[in-house]
């Protein structure tokens, strides 16, 4: 295995820290009910992702435990 001979400086630790960028996910309208939703995802507002409705059964199982 390789081992660094120098310690990392700070310098070139904040330089390579500052290429990291937070980006905000790419939103698309629901098919079903047209609230924005993140594409690739269920959409929060009615569970539906690509014609078939995956969150129902969690929504149930969220009410019969409250």
């Amino acid at each position: 295995m390789a081992c660094p001979k120098k310690k990392t400086s700070h310098r070139k630790q904040h330089q390579r820290r500052a290429k990291w960028i937070a980006f905000m996910p790419s939103m698309s309208k629901c098919s079903n009910c047209g609230e924005p939703a993140v594409s690739h995802h269920a959409c929060g507002a009615c569970g539906f992702y690509n014609g078939r409705e995956y969150v129902k059964a969690i929504q149930k199982r969220k009410k019969a435990t409250a």
